[in-house]
Parts: C-alpha cells; structure tokens; sequence
C-alpha cells in the first residue's frame, strides 16, 4: 500500500513572527507596526519551553516539605450495593496519614457540575468500575497504593446496562431515561417524508473517545490561615473547581484559590472531572495541614474519568427529483454513562447541529439520553456537536448512492442560502452561511472533479486496493449554549515603567488562548507584545469565570481584556487631553509612543507622568455575549451568536484483504474571520483535524461484559501518531472570511469547529468500501472505522 501514497507535499505556512499583511481591515493603517499585535503570525507564548521541557506543569513545581500523597481506591464492580467495607488495616499501614471516606466530608459529598449526582466518594452503592469509594494520603504514592490494597470492600452485585442495547432496553423498562428526552420541530417532517420522492433511511453507531490529554489529571492543595486552602489544579475551569472544593468543605467559595497556569492539554476533559480530584487533595490538606497532590497515573486516569459520548443515529430523510430535502427525522441515543454531568447540554448540542450546514424546510429531531453503568461521560472537542454532524452526513453519502448522484453535488443542492430566511431545526434564521462560496473554491483548488475522475480509474485497475474521495463541509454554532455561561472577566495593570501584567478567566491548555488575548492587548495600547506578562489563571484576581470551551476562549476573554484595556487608555487620553491641553482627537496611540498634539512621547514616559498624576493604571473588564437564547420549553431561539464555516476534502485507500486503510491527501478551507493569529489558527486546525481522525477512524473504546475499560492505557488504545497525519495536507485559512458578529477584531472561533473537517475521511472510507463492492450496495460502516470494521463491511458488500 505505501507505493500508493505519492510524494509529500506541506502547504508553506509563512514565517512566525511576521504580521499578515492585510488580513484585519478594521485597524487604522500605521506606517510601522507593533511588534505582535492583532493579526501577526506568533509562536504559542511556551512553544520554546514546550519543546525544551522547561514549561512547568503542576507535578514539575517543587513539593512542599511533608507533602502527601493521595491515592484514590476505586470500584471493581459496575452496579452493586457496597455491604460492608473494612479499612483498619489501611489505616493501620506504613507511611499513612489519613484515609478518607464519604463520612469525612465536611461538607456535600459532591462534585458534579450542576445536578449533584457524582459522589466524591460511594456511600451504599457503586455504579461503575473505577469510581472512587476512599482515598489514601501516604508519605508516598507507592505507600498510599500499597495501603489501599488492603481494604476488605464486598459487594452484592446488581443489574448493570454496559452497552447503548442494553442501556435503551433497560430504560424502556423502566419507562425512564437518565434525563428527560428533548425534541425540536420545524414544519411537519412526517406528512413531508410521507410526500417524498425518494426516502433513505438507516442508523449509524458511533463510539467515544478518551481525550488522551499528554498531562493526566492532577491537583495540589496547599492550607493556609483560618481555614483558607489554595489548590492548583489542572483544570479548565477553576471556578467550578472552586466551588467544588468549597462545597466539600462546607466554607464560602472565598475560602478556596484554584490556580492554573498551564495545562497539558484538556480538550474538554478537564472541565468537571478535575473537580474530584481537586476535592481529596484540599481535604487532606485542610485535615492534615499540610500539603497534598493527588495525580493519577494513565491507566487510572482512563478508567475513572468520562469521555466523548457514544451515540446511535437513526436517520429518515426526504428528497424531491430534484435532490433536495423535503425532511428530515433524527432520532439521537446518546449513551451518557452513570450520572448526568453534562449529558444534557451535549445532547442538546447534538441535536442543534443535526442539520450540519443543510437547510431542513420540515424536521423533528428526537433525543434520548440513556444511562449505563459505565463512567459518566462529558465535555470532549464538539461538545456532541461531531455526532449530530456525522449523522447526517452519513444520510447525505447514502442518498447520494440511491440518487445515483455525486455526494458532492447532493451536498451542494442543499446547503443554507448565502441570502438568509432559511431557519434551523431551532427556528434560528442562518444569515452569514458562506459554506456554499468556501465548498466552490475548494472543489477547485483540491481538483475534486479530476481526482474523483483518477480514483474511480484506480479502483477499476485495482482489486485489492481501492481509494475513496470525499469533500463535506462544517457549520458549528459558536457560545455556549447554557447562556449564563457566555461571560468573561479580566484584569490589567500597567506599572509606572510602562510594563503591563494581563490575567483574565481564560486557561491555556496549549491552544495559545494567552498569545492571543495578550495580542488584543498589545493592539489596544500599540506596544510591542514582549512588554505585556501573561500571568496564570486564579480565582483570586478574575471571579466567577467560565470554563474554557466551546471554541469561546478568545472571544469572550480577547473582549473582556479589551475592554480592561481601553477604560485604562480612555483615562491615559482624559490626562493627556487636561495635561497639555489639547482636544481628544489628537491624543493618538502610534506604536510604542503616544502623539499629543505636535509632540510624541513615549508609551513608558506617559504612564510614568499619569502615575505621577495619580491617574488609576489599573482595570477590570466584563464582557457578555449579546442577543443569545434558547427557550427550551418551545425548542426555538437564537442559542448561537455566529457560525464557523469550514471545509475539507480527504483522499483515503484501504487494504481489502486486511481493512487496513490510510488518509493520503487532505485539502482543508477554513473560516476564522479576521484571524487573530493564523499560526495559532493553523496549528489548531490541523489539530482539530487530526483528532477527528483519531476518533472516527481508529480510537476505540471497549468495555467487557463486566464493565471494566480494557482499553485503558496506550497499550490497548490507539491514537493518531505523525505516522497517520497525511504526506500530503494542504491547510489554509479563507481569505474572504469576516465576522458578520462583532467579536473581537472580527476574528471567529476556531477550537472545536476543525475537529469536524475529519468527517470527511469517513465518509471517504465509506466511499472506499462502495468501491470494494463496485458501488451494489451502500455500506454499513460504522465509527470507529477500525480495520476490522473495514473488512466486515468490505466482505458484506461483496457478498450483497
């Protein structure tokens, strides 16, 4: 097969550190530029550190003297009642300072985001294996795990529901899902289906995925006076961590600091979960008084923390002669595992982007969330958004087969109009759809039609290998969509030598979300980035912050450091304009000075005189999301401030004898606005893309009959390494793209949505497999496309 894959080609990226000429019309035009403003082509403020190992993460900072170690005891059972549990003997071992319980918490034994339903540690009954039932603080970790071994725990077993069959059996039996089912309505889907001219219909099974961040989970609790407990946490959301801890405690959320300079990654994975872990190490700490951490190790890390959701699609659409779609019915089993966490929004979300970027004049999408007795799944890349996508995407490739169409012209013939008046599912008109202009010119410049021309020559000379070719597009809804989230708080200092500290409510977890608001604040002042301190996420400088996610960190945390920023320059400008006694509009902030009148100035000489002035150089900054609801009661409203547009054409070929297969070429579009940051931008792209991959193509999950994870370390679980990112990849951002919204510098979110680009290499092994069978029957793939999966539906076309 590697004779197939042809000759490495990497799209040129450009030279970082250079500014991008052109790229943000709404700035003034300067005659010399700021070193690392808006729009400049920076490296990630830690890349160097990254690649050298010296950037520090939790577990690398110094340990206090007397620190202690915890180690978590964890379930083996899936469902049963605990009869009794014994813990002399742990207690009684070497090398131990405390042992926690249920019974030792001060406070709500508790650490869920929002419905109370995950218990730091198991009472009467246990519903997964690997959840948490007592904690060992040790002078070591070895000591603590060795203790914890000793625990006497049975157990009466239960009924448990592992997989999604028996999770819909089970709740039809009870006649209740974990949480209640949602619907959205648009038109009347059943009487449009009825009148259809062609119908497809089928159901697509898609696996989770472990977010595999490269820092597992981790926490360090330090007490101090009165009580007060300062935790560093690997989170990206130290607020909830907070109150977390501070809810397990029994004291105000002012009682606990929760701080977090950077993280190893997160990828949604660090949003509820580190809150468990936060919590045993600040309870040992405040019990002991003295320091404790709490990090888990990989095999641990897998088994007891939540991934992506599993999901089942069952799809009924409709379409005209034509080939447009008259409706369309979705019905979404989501597989959320023991409790609720954040089953609810993710569900929602799925269904919200169950139109992906099609125009549906008649839908009902229907959604069940399911309970199993498994780890309770979360936040991951997409927020469920990737499973309503692939869906219907999987719909549109299988009418296109019964159409006797290419998919890319059924894709087309349905998009949302440029022009507006299209509603979604959710009755939000879409009035900045692009997808149809961005589709065009990559068709064009990925050479879709010659390519689809040479792979169809391939697959008629070839019997063993055969090549698929595909080309989908992605429309992600961008805020969060529990509007209260949709809220960012920062925080500036400039000191009296000119020199500027920013914190805001935003955590780095690689994405470079620091570079770039630090970037919107050089622009704001017109000073050279280097002069600007990019400290560390606390609770203690920027209160009552959201979590880092749903692709908002920039927006909302680049608009409120902005808005820090200008009430800082406004007062710099109001003693300008009393000092020399000029109007306003000649106070002028050119780069790294400040024109008044006739005269210039530097920057530094400015703040210096203010300082002297007794002008305040400090400021907070707020900002909320603007015209943004949902009423859930009615399934209807505006829960999105702007789309994201991308698009990406994928190249495959599989192994027909072995299913093994390969992603040969990937052309990639993509719409970030006015970008802030196009290395940054690139990188996340890329990222986003490769990850998608992973998940679609080779991450699988597997629990046994017993609910235990077998893929629970890098053994047993494959991810994408750089073998598996394509020799040939062409990644650009689209040169006409402009934020219709006003969010900062017109720039769009660009975390989440890339991750749906991969979409597009399923359903080019889909196209691969159809070719294996010489395109008789459309098959039934389902994700993970692992080889083995390949092979099953390469021999079932075959034998249809």
């Amino acid at each position: 097969m590697s004779q197939e894959l042809g000759e490495t080609r990497i799209q040129d990226r450009g030279e970082a550190g250079t500014i991008v000429p052109d790229l943000h019309h709404d700035l003034p035009p300067a005659k010399e530029s700021i070193t690392g403003g808006v729009a400049a082509r920076l490296a990630h403020d830690s890349a160097a550190k990254h690649v050298s190992g010296a950037a520090r993460y939790i577990d690398d900072d110094p340990e206090l003297p007397g620190t202690l170690h915890c180690y978590i005891a964890m379930s083996t059972r899936a469902h049963a009642r605990i009869v009794s549990m014994d813990l002399a003997a742990v207690r009684a071992a070497p090398g131990v300072a405390l042992v926690l319980t249920a019974a030792d918490i001060p406070g709500k034994n508790d650490y869920s985001p929002v419905f109370g339903d995950d218990p730091i540690f198991a009472t009467t009954e246990v519903e997964y294996v690997g959840q948490s039932i007592f904690a060992v603080a040790a002078e070591t970790l070895d000591l603590a795990r060795r203790a914890a071994k000793l625990a006497e725990v049975h157990y009466e077993d239960l009924p448990a529901a592992i997989t999604i069959d028996e999770a819909e059996r089970f709740a039809d039996e009870a006649g209740a899902d974990l949480l209640p089912a949602h619907e959205m309505r648009l038109g009347d889907a059943g009487a449009a289906l009825a009148g259809a001219a062609t119908r497809v219909s089928g159901a697509l099974d898609l696996g989770g995925q472990d977010h595999f961040y490269l820092e597992g989970q981790i926490a360090v609790a330090v007490p101090g006076e009165d009580g007060d407990v300062t935790v560093r946490s690997s989170t990206q959301h130290p607020s909830e961590v907070q109150h977390n801890v501070a809810k397990a405690l029994g004291v105000p959320d002012h009682v606990v600091t929760v701080e977090i300079r950077r993280m190893g990654g997160g990828f949604g994975g660090k949003e509820s979960q580190p809150a468990l872990f936060a919590a045993v190490a600040a309870l040992t700490a405040v019990k002991t008084g003295r320091a404790a951490k709490c990090r888990l190790d990989r095999d641990d890390d897998m088994e007891m923390t939540g991934k992506r959701h599993e999901a089942r699609i069952r799809y009924d659409l409709g379409f005209d002669t034509e080939g447009r779609i008259v409706a369309a019915e979705m019905e979404q089993l989501i597989r959320c595992g023991y409790s609720k966490d954040l089953s609810g929004a993710i569900a929602d979300r799925a269904m919200f982007h169950a139109d992906n970027a099609y125009a549906l004049s008649a839908a009902r999408i229907h959604s069940r969330r399911l309970k199993t007795h498994t780890v309770s799944n979360t936040a991951f890349r997409g927020f469920g958004g990737p499973q309503g996508m692939v869906g219907i995407e999987r719909a549109m490739d299988k009418a296109a087969f019964s159409l006797g169409l290419d998919p890319l012209d059924l894709r087309k013939r349905n998009f949302y109009p440029a022009e507006g008046g299209a509603l979604t599912p959710y009755h939000m008109e879409v009035t900045d759809c692009v997808i149809a202009e961005m589709v065009e010119e990559l068709e064009t410049s990925s050479d879709y039609r010659a390519r689809r021309a040479a792979v169809t020559a391939f697959n008629a000379q070839n019997r063993i290998l055969k090549k698929g070719l595909a080309l989908t597009p992605v429309k992600f809804g961008i805020s969060f969509t529990t509007s209260h989230l949709n809220q960012a708080g920062a925080l500036v200092h400039i000191y009296k030598d000119g020199s500027v500290a920013l914190n805001h409510g935003g955590t780095e977890m690689g994405q470079g979300l620091f570079t770039k608001v630090a970037q919107v604040v050089a622009e704001e002042f017109q000073i050279d980035v280097e002069r600007i301190r990019i400290t560390g996420t606390t609770t203690a400088k920027v209160p009552n912050t959201s979590a880092t996610a749903a692709s908002s960190g920039s927006d909302l945390n680049g608009m409120a450091a902005q808005a820090a920023s200008r009430t800082i320059k406004d007062r710099l400008i109001a003693y300008a304009v009393e000092r020399y006694h000029v109007p306003v509009d000649q106070v002028v902030f050119l780069p790294n000075r400040v024109r008044i009148g006739n005269e210039e100035k530097s920057f530094n000489d400015l703040v210096g005189e203010a300082y002297l002035a007794r002008v305040s150089l400090s400021s907070t900054g707020f900002y909320a999301t603007p015209g943004i609801s949902y009423d859930r009661e009615s399934a209807s409203g505006k829960p999105f401030y702007y789309f994201a547009y991308g698009a990406a054409c994928s190249e495959v070929v599989i192994d027909t004898m072995t299913g093994e297969n390969r992603l040969l070429r990937a052309d990639i579009l993509h719409d970030c606005g006015r970008s802030l940051n196009p290395a940054l931008d690139l990188g996340q792209i890329e990222g986003g893309f490769i990850q998608g991959m992973g998940w679609l193509t080779m991450e699988e999950l597997w629990w046994d009959k017993a609910g235990r994870l077998r893929t629970h370390a890098p053994s047993t679980y494959k991810i994408p390494t750089a073998n598996d990112r394509p020799d040939d990849l062409r990644v650009r951002l689209w040169e006409k793209g402009y934020n219709r919204a006003e969010t900062i510098y017109r720039s769009k979110a660009v975390g989440e949505p890339p991750f749906m680009l991969a979409i597009s290499v399923f359903s080019a092994l889909t196209d691969a497999v159809l070719a294996a069978g010489e395109g008789r029957a459309f098959p039934d793939l389902d994700a993970p496309a692992t080889p083995e999966r390949v092979l099953a539906a390469v021999e079932a076309v075959r034998g249809r």
